[in-house]
């Protein structure tokens, strides 16, 4: 065997690896493809409440002869805003992924990846990939069918090729981002037998501070500068604002670049938290 056939072979084997968990795991979602259907099209149901809602809290604020804005939206951009935090918060939710690994750590079945040439974050976060991937491959017509009949509200039309290619990042980091906080929520598991009123907590501060109830705009501004600060608002306001044309184009590459240092910053959290956790982790029994 050459030089070259030797050196290349570890990364082959690992790639075949990734690439047999990111289809076991595409295989798994996919038996589910119905379910994932209509669980989309149920989703946006609530887009009617927030219509007659957001209806009525305009009108009442309605002068005669001036448009009427509140947090810098237009009633059709709240409309819009609110369809696009449930594509940008399909993306960075992680339903179950840190009771699932608290769960592991107490019940012992970590130990398989402590064994095992698998590394536990990595497996996954192939397996959350899988996920998205096949949870978009069923869910993308009825997302077409909702912003095909809401059509009208997206009253500025369609961004330029620019924007949608920063949309197109913040998605991709923001999934990274809500991986990563809550996996190394279900790290605690390491020093704390139970996690889940740390979950409840991060859930509760998440629904209102990432933007997903309403744009954090709307905060007063004694509020929304520290809330800005955080990285919560990358999962469901910052993709939102970025295709409503809401970030000035001189701020957008800045806040993109903050947005991959929270990346790069919480990956390490959790690989620090890994190697650690795993140091003073005792298993016992079968």
């Amino acid at each position: 065997m050459s030089t070259a056939t030797q050196s290349s072979s570890p990364l082959t084997q690992r790639l075949k690896t990734w690439w047999m968990i990111v289809r076991i795991s595409l295989e798994e979602r996919l038996v589910y493809r119905g379910d994932f259907a209509l669980g989309t099209l149920m989703r946006f149901l609530p887009i009617i409440t927030q219509i007659f809602l957001w209806s009525a809290v305009f009108a009442s604020m309605a002068q005669p002869g001036e448009e009427t804005t509140f947090g810098g939206f237009r009633f059709h951009d709240m409309v819009a805003y609110y369809l696009i935090t449930m594509v940008a918060r399909a993306f960075s939710s992680m339903p179950g992924l840190s009771s699932g690994i608290a769960r592991q750590i107490r019940d012992g079945e970590i130990k398989k990846f402590m064994i095992q040439p698998i590394d536990l974050l990595g497996f996954l976060l192939l397996g959350r990939v899988a996920h998205k991937v096949a949870y978009y491959s069923v869910a993308t017509l009825p997302f077409v069918l909702v912003f095909f009949l809401c059509r009208s509200y997206f009253v500025d039309g369609w961004p330029d090729p620019t924007i949608i290619a920063a949309f197109a990042a913040t998605l991709v980091m923001g999934f990274l981002i809500g991986f990563f906080l809550e996996a190394a929520i279900g790290l605690i598991g390491f020093w704390f037998l139970e996690v889940s009123s740390l979950l409840f907590i991060y859930m509760l501060f998440s629904f209102f501070l990432s933007g997903h109830m309403f744009p954090i705009t709307l905060l007063p501004d004694e509020i929304e500068w520290f809330v800005q600060l955080l990285p919560l608002k990358y999962l469901a306001y910052f993709p939102a604002a970025v295709f409503l044309g809401k970030i000035p184009p001189d701020e957008l590459g800045q806040e993109l670049l903050i947005e991959a240092g929270w990346v790069v910053f919480l990956i390490i959290v959790c690989r620090v938290m890994y190697t650690r956790g795993v140091r003073r982790y005792s298993g016992f029994g079968g």
